[in-house]
């Protein structure tokens, strides 16, 4: 498996339009994009910082993923995202390593990208996604 990059690091909030000033009128960052999930009940903003990323999420409903960790840890560093050549490729050899996966097979993400979650269990309780980014991105 090839890791080219940490594409981003999340950070689950409650109120995005908040802490979007606070990146944009205290710490001068210019907002690149934002999307919104549906499927997922979470809305993003992505942040360029270098060759990375800072993105944040906010649940648009009780029962997203984000709802859940924001209820459980606060606001606060979510997850670590690596960015792959062949997230198909990459999900095989982690399966194959014996690490516990939570998407056995990728799903739709930010900005067209596929993506899949590693199973904290296996990474000493750290959330980490990868992601394979569509040419030209």
């Amino acid at each position: 498996m090839k890791i080219k990059r940490v594409e981003h690091v999340a950070i689950a909030v409650r109120d995005i339009e908040a802490v979007k000033t606070l990146f944009q009128d205290k710490l001068g960052l210019a907002m690149e994009y934002e999307e919104n999930f549906p499927q997922y009940q979470t809305k993003i903003a992505m942040y360029p910082v270098g060759q990375t990323y800072l993105e944040l999420l906010q649940a648009t409903g009780e029962k997203s993923e984000t709802a859940a960790w924001i209820a459980e840890k606060g606001e606060s560093l979510y997850h670590i995202c690596l960015e792959v050549e062949d997230i198909e490729g990459a999900i095989a050899e982690l399966r194959a390593k014996g690490v516990k996966l939570i998407d056995e097979t990728p799903r739709s993400g930010h900005g067209g990208s596929r993506i899949a979650f590693i199973d904290p269990k296996s990474t000493a309780n750290i959330l980490i996604e990868l992601a394979q980014i569509p040419a030209g991105h």
